[in-house]
């Protein structure tokens, strides 16, 4: 049995962070500060190279370098899951072997999107990257960009592997992870993949979120993790209702578009982003800002 039965390997507020670019090319220097400032905020756990990190316009030497540049800055302060995923079975081992070499402390694949797998293909897929390296593995589910979903059957089915540590589950269905505890285990790391919907997703058996929001508010999503823990939930639900507006805000473009918009406000990085996404509206940037004075990250 793979982690079911220990203790979740992952927990509270973790930032799938964005990949600053800086002339076209990935900026290095401002990466570094931004894995400076998750860390002093409170952030949980590192994500780089997932979609909010434009995996998809990376080149694979510039995947790796990323991965490479996290974990060399967070140092062992907090847990780094490098993206690994691909709808290539030996492309995702790959990576996966990479972010062992690398010294990240987990990988996080995506189901295969375009290819649309059977359930056995996903199973079969993921039982590959299981007996590729010894690392943690997260799968992603998230059906609104991959088409297929995962069953709760074939997750748990997953779960059974070695290396399977949980789910960032993108499904925006609420009762799928009390499911998932039902069917696996409640130390199997369940963590939304969606900030809106964060505090009914822990009610119903998560352990945290990997977060978009978390790269302009850090501290707040930080804050409300440690106040579910505690079982302050006027503190959950205040800081919840504050950071809606924000949430939808990051979402009213296609992501990451606005919320590198946002990280350039804070002065984090350039807003800029690799084609086919685009700098966001004028109408979007003000509905950002607005949501950024709203949630109290932006004067």
């Amino acid at each position: 049995m793979g982690y079911a039965f220990g203790e979740p390997p992952f927990k509270g507020s973790l930032v799938a962070l964005i990949t600053p670019f800086k002339d076209g090319a990935v900026d290095e220097a401002a990466f570094r500060k931004l894995v400076d400032w998750q860390i002093e905020q409170g952030t949980n756990g590192l994500i780089p190279v997932g979609t909010t990190g434009e995996s998809p316009t990376l080149s694979h030497e510039e995947h790796k370098r990323v991965v490479e540049l996290c974990v060399e800055q967070a140092a062992g302060r907090v847990p780094v899951i490098a993206g690994a995923g691909s709808n290539s079975t030996a492309e995702a081992i790959d990576f996966t072997v990479h972010a062992k070499q690398a010294g990240a402390d987990a990988v996080l694949h995506v189901t295969p999107y375009y290819n649309k797998p059977t359930q056995e293909g996903l199973y079969q897929h993921f039982k590959a990257i299981n007996d590729c390296a010894d690392i943690p593995v997260i799968i992603y589910n998230i059906p609104g960009r991959s088409v297929v979903d995962m069953s709760v059957a074939t997750m748990a089915r997953c779960a059974e592997l070695t290396n399977i540590a949980g789910v960032k589950d993108a499904t925006a269905d609420l009762v799928r992870p009390i499911q998932t505890r039902l069917a696996i285990g409640a130390n199997f790391a369940q963590l939304t993949g969606e900030d809106a919907s964060v505090v009914p997703f822990l009610a119903h058996g998560g352990h945290g979120c990997i977060s978009v929001t978390a790269n302009v508010a850090p501290k707040p999503l930080s804050d409300l993790h440690v106040a579910w823990q505690n079982r302050d939930l006027d503190t959950v639900f205040g800081i919840n209702e504050r950071l809606q507006p924000l949430h939808a805000a990051l979402f009213c473009e296609t992501s990451p578009g606005p919320v590198k918009y946002a990280a350039s406000l804070l002065g984090l990085c350039d807003g800029s982003t690799r084609l086919p996404i685009c700098e966001v509206a004028d109408s979007t940037k003000r509905r950002v800002e607005d949501a950024m004075r709203h949630a109290g990250v932006l004067n």
